[in-house]
């Protein structure tokens, strides 16, 4: 046990050092400075899949993620243009105001099952999109442009984050704020999962009818863990509004929903790192089959029907079968 505890650390350690150190160094060698936006966007999509990643483990097929991202994005950016709020202010806020939505969707939707359930969610993105089109508080298709970068953070007059603006390389900044929160979700998620909670919610994924039988209020766990997984969406969109200084209404659309699911089977339903490198793998293996043109959706796909059926536990059961064989 404390083998196995001090082999968890010491790959944290690894994992936190090559984030916070060994990315920034390499990229500041290359002089390859794009990079950091690629990865940040890589942090944040892994962030919003870690939300549905959650709805998985409680045994629901989540494809609305899009929709609490877009909504996140929208608030934090309404609050900053038309309100004059910081942006630090408006973070938790788009998180808390999509955990409060989901609560109210959540609800009546929680009690469908399976297709049913992934149905409902795949059509919210939609309605989300169609809100934002018509809402004249968002602008309409024009959406919301120059959003001005965060400004600085300060307690009691410590400045613990400086102006974005004031700033040579925002973008090390954004991506350190990206990888900060990744690591902190990541974090909550480890905890909730191996939790008193955690396991009651996974409960919920392997029998409902017996879970509540014993006494488990399985209403209360579900729409705890859905709050949960659209605060995570909420927190993504709304730094992704600062980001790109621009929010429109197809900045999430559908095919966003579909690839958070993906990102979360990719990297394994069974681990809770595995919407983190799913993420990692699929936003870089789409970049990379570009170079075939017209075949990269036909050679894309077939890639991950292929990896579904050899891999259907997702790309980090490797290592529990190559420990296994050994």
């Amino acid at each position: 046990m404390t083998l196995s505890r001090n082999i968890k650390i010491a790959a944290v350690v690894v994992f936190l050092a090559i984030v916070f150190i060994a990315v920034p160094a390499v990229i500041s060698a290359s002089g390859r400075f794009d990079l950091y936006y690629t990865l940040t966007s890589v942090a944040l999509l892994s962030i919003a899949s870690a939300g549905v990643w959650l709805t998985f483990y409680i045994g629901r097929i989540n494809i609305g993620q899009g929709a609490y991202a877009l909504m996140g994005g929208y608030v934090s950016a309404i609050l900053v243009m038309n309100h004059g709020w910081s942006f630090w202010l408006t973070l938790p806020v788009a998180g808390l105001f999509c955990a409060a939505a989901s609560v109210l969707i959540g609800l009546p939707i929680l009690r469908l099952r399976g297709v049913y359930f992934a149905m409902v969610t795949l059509v919210l993105t939609e309605v989300a999109r169609l809100l934002a089109l018509a809402l004249p508080i968002t602008n309409g298709a024009k959406g919301i442009v120059s959003i001005p970068l965060p400004g600085a953070l300060s307690v009691f007059g410590i400045t613990l984050i400086p102006d974005f603006a004031t700033l040579q390389n925002s973008r090390l900044a954004f991506y350190l704020l990206a990888v900060t929160l990744m690591v902190a979700c990541f974090a909550v998620m480890y905890r909730l999962v191996n939790s008193r909670i955690g396991k009651l919610c996974q409960s919920l994924q392997q029998n409902e009818e017996l879970a509540s039988s014993i006494g488990v209020n399985i209403a209360y766990l579900r729409v705890i863990a859905y709050a949960v997984s659209s605060f995570f969406g909420g927190v993504s969109g709304a730094i992704f509004a600062a980001i790109s200084q621009s929010i429109y209404p197809s900045s999430f659309t559908v095919t966003d929903s579909v690839n958070f699911m993906l990102n979360c089977f990719l990297g394994g339903l069974g681990y809770v790192f595995g919407p983190m490198l799913g993420t990692l793998v699929l936003y870089f293996g789409w970049d990379l089959l570009f170079q075939t043109g017209q075949f990269q959706l036909l050679i894309y796909s077939g890639l991950m029907i292929v990896l579904m059926l050899v891999l259907p536990n997702g790309l980090l059961s490797l290592a529990e079968m190559t420990r296994k064989k050994g």
